[in-house]
């Protein structure tokens, strides 16, 4: 097959734009033809909350990468469309996690689709976002009535996806009946063999001898950092080893998150790297790591679980979204209420009664079940069972 992903990669920077390079590999090595159509402008300057939007790497080798789409003019969304429906691929996949680029999207496929050929399936990582605004109702609709079939990768989006289909009117879309398929989202498995806790200590320059957990990547409100700090000041006189990794960069003000840190008393306990953290050092914060923490107060799913996944790393995450589809509770870590109180109470669980052993090697087996190829087979599902 012929196939075109539309979203970010790179330049672009970030979980997403890793998540259509390793599927767009995926396919290839499958046999499929591949190409990734990215921005020329993604976000305008203005909208976006972090220091750059743009990789510091080389550039991904051995993927076709045509820069494009400009999010922001819609002359640009007809050349676009124009584009695809001449290219005539078998399958166009719109990339979609914000109402943003909805506008965009919808027309490029419906453009695509004018071909007589072109099947459009949208990959969809948030249909409702974390921190919702009056897009989603006004232009997330308009996107969905143009797709062809959905994969999503939690039920909980699946379940978005729905609601909407069943709200369109008569005649939009396809009446609330297009396939919908859940895939999890896979494991990332290309940031290298896993460290030695020792040796990933000595490459942060921090010591070997105490207990991490690690909040990793982009630190934004509905990630519940405030809650795991309130939480980490309830247990720490309990577990003195204890310290807290964040790493990632700041989305909102780091200033509120420093002066709980101070409020607190746990200045002498948390390592804070407000950076965003390339690639190639992943694995030395995952390897000091003795437990991921994912406090969200709301999510779909997340990306560093499947990292954590990857390097066989216990979790510990709030039973929101699809997160509690994935981490089953006590069994390779914790689901609980996103609550200081049920945070503090796992985590003292967790490190008093030395769980990690028995975590771990449920882990190793679960992580199976996350294969690239088991969502390209989804894909190849939607794109036979769809009569268009």
């Amino acid at each position: 097959m012929k196939i075109i992903l539309l979203g970010t990669t790179y330049p672009y920077r970030g979980g997403l734009a890793t998540f259509n390079e390793r599927l767009a590999r995926q396919f290839q090595d499958e046999g499929h033809e591949v190409e990734l159509w990215t921005f020329t402008l993604q976000y305008p300057s203005f909208l976006f909350p972090g220091k750059t939007q743009y990789s510091s790497e080389q550039p991904p080798a051995n993927l076709a990468i045509r820069r494009v789409l400009n999010s922001c003019n819609p002359f640009n969304w007809l050349r676009v469309g124009r584009q695809i429906r001449k290219a005539a691929p078998d399958m166009l996949v719109c990339c979609y996690w914000m109402a943003f680029f909805a506008p965009a999207y919808g027309l490029i496929s419906r453009m695509a689709r004018r071909n007589g050929k072109t099947k459009t399936i949208a990959l969809v990582h948030n249909m409702m976002p974390h921190e919702p605004s009056i897009l989603d109702k006004l232009f997330a609709p308009y996107f969905v009535a143009s797709q062809d079939g959905f994969i999503a990768l939690s039920e909980s989006v699946k379940e978005d996806i729905e609601k909407i289909e069943s709200s369109l009117p008569c005649g939009e879309g396809r009446g609330g009946v297009s396939p919908v398929s859940v895939s999890p989202h896979p494991i990332y498995d290309h940031y290298g063999e896993r460290m030695s806790k020792a040796e990933a200590c000595q490459a942060l320059n921090i010591p070997a001898d105490k207990q991490y957990m690690l909040f990793f990547g982009l630190v934004r409100a509905y990630k519940g950092l405030d809650l795991l700090l309130d939480a980490f000041a309830q247990i720490k006189d309990q577990l003195p080893s204890l310290q807290l990794i964040i790493a990632g960069e700041f989305y909102e003000h780091e200033d509120k998150y420093r002066s709980q840190i101070v409020a607190n008393k746990l200045s002498d306990r948390v390592i804070l790297r407000n950076e965003f953290i390339p690639d190639a050092d992943l694995r030395k914060y995952f390897g000091a790591a003795d437990l991921i923490v994912q406090p969200y107060k709301s999510a779909t799913q997340s990306g560093v679980t499947q990292v954590a996944f990857h390097f066989e790393k216990p979790m510990l995450v709030t039973n929101v979204g699809g997160l509690g589809e994935i981490v089953h509770d006590h069994q390779m870590g914790y689901a609980c209420e996103p609550s200081a109180d049920a945070i503090a109470a796992d985590l003292l669980d967790y490190f008093t009664n030395d769980r990690q052993a028995d975590y771990t090697s449920y882990l190793k087996k679960e992580k199976t079940k996350y294969a690239w190829s088991n969502i390209t087979r989804a894909f190849l599902t939607i794109f036979s069972k769809d009569g268009k």
